[in-house]
């Protein structure tokens, strides 16, 4: 898998992909950030465009593998 800029995201699409690689849903992610089901379903959708991947389980990887670096 390439590497991605995770740079390039908000830090709340930052918080949303870290929910997201701890293997939450869209519905828990809403309540534990206090947002809509919609709201959070927007934040996926900008994260997967601006990192060029289309599900849900490169995204997680993606985020993992950030965290390692760090």
């Amino acid at each position: 898998m390439q590497d991605r800029d995770l740079s390039v995201l908000t830090p709340r699409e930052s918080e949303v992909l870290r929910l997201i690689a701890r293997g939450l849903t869209n519905s828990e992610i809403a309540s534990e950030l206090f947002i809509s089901k919609h709201t959070v379903k927007n934040h996926v959708s900008n994260i997967y465009r601006k990192l060029g991947v289309s599900d849900r389980t490169r995204v997680a990887l993606l985020a993992l593998k950030d965290e390692t670096a760090e």
